[in-house]
């Protein structure tokens, strides 16, 4: 399903592309994703398993204008690329067969490949936005007080290293998410789309704000918006099922990395902020999965036999 949903997605970018550096990094993500979808239909046919529908040529437009920048699809690219290696990490470590086993292996390092060469292009391009510096301390030093946990009361220390990724980075996606849903709001042809896109992009502008206000508190910069990187075209290039399934994918994505940020917060006022967060993103994820019942786009995985069902029916 992703695999095929980036193949049409970033095949659009490509004919659209000026800039052949960055032309180069979206070309060989579409020639991965080719390989990725046959051998994944490999497996589905040994198995005598359906292959998944997904998304086909009717899903994009080939000739509709650009949506987005140049720039602007190259850190999608950053952001895409370490999805990639989160799931291909996961899937290496839920499988058992061998040739699936390898598989996941050598995806994952291609991906690894991938995404060096995104943030090489990136560096070139002058768009990396790097993380705030830390002043190195003079030494190592160990946790004495029970004050190291508060939050909402008593003192409040500084946020550390890893506080710091999990805000920086869950904002860069969330700047990522905003590009996409101002650019699918502008060009879905279902109303019921478009309100959903537009709300999407005022959650992540909220969120960001609740967490950008967590850096200005320590006089930190943040992560630049993206929004301006959107085109003024309303021509679609994509299909309202490819850009619903897009965002709700990166949402359910988005709540596993507010998930990770939480697991390694020490200051508790900040693991309260993530678990809002997720609360607010999970109900906008459920609503999308709505909108994909709704309308018959929401392909459903394999399942375990419903033995009651089949007891029922003799």
């Amino acid at each position: 399903m992703n695999d095929s949903m980036a193949y049409h997605f970033l095949s659009h970018a490509i004919k659209n592309c000026q800039d052949q550096d960055i032309k180069n990094v979206l070309e060989k993500a579409v020639s991965m994703s080719e390989k990725h979808l046959k051998k994944l239909k490999g497996f589905f046919n040994a198995e005598k398993y359906p292959v998944p529908h997904g998304f086909t040529k009717a899903d994009v437009n080939l000739n509709a204008p650009p949506l987005f920048s140049d720039s602007s699809m190259l850190i999608y690219m950053q952001t895409m690329t370490l999805h990639g290696l989160t799931g291909y990490a996961l899937s290496v470590g839920t499988s058992v067969r061998e040739d699936i086993r390898n598989f996941y292996i050598e995806v994952n390092q291609g991906t690894m490949d991938l995404y060096s060469m995104t943030i090489d292009i990136m560096l070139k391009k002058g768009v990396y936005v790097r993380p705030p510096s830390l002043n190195p301390p003079e030494e190592v030093d160990f946790v004495k007080k029970q004050s190291f946990l508060n939050g909402w009361f008593g003192d409040k220390r500084p946020i550390n290293a890893i506080e710091l990724s999990g805000i920086f980075y869950n904002m860069q996606k969330n700047h990522v998410k905003i590009l996409l849903e101002i650019g699918f709001s502008q060009v879905a042809t279902s109303a019921e789309l478009r309100d959903y896109f537009l709300r999407g992009m005022k959650v992540c502008e909220k969120q960001n704000e609740v967490l950008g206000s967590i850096l200005a508190s320590e006089h930190l910069p943040e992560p630049g918006s993206l929004a301006s990187e959107v085109t003024n075209s309303t021509t679609p290039p994509f299909s309202d099922k490819l850009m619903l399934f897009h965002v709700v994918s990166l949402i359910s994505v988005a709540l596993g990395y507010y998930g990770a940020a939480v697991s390694v917060c020490q200051r508790r006022d900040l693991s309260a902020h993530f678990l809002r967060l997720m609360a607010e993103i999970g109900q906008y994820a459920e609503d999308g999965a709505n909108l994909l019942i709704k309308n018959g786009w929401l392909e459903q995985p394999p399942t375990v036999t419903d033995r009651e069902s089949l007891a029922t029916r003799k």
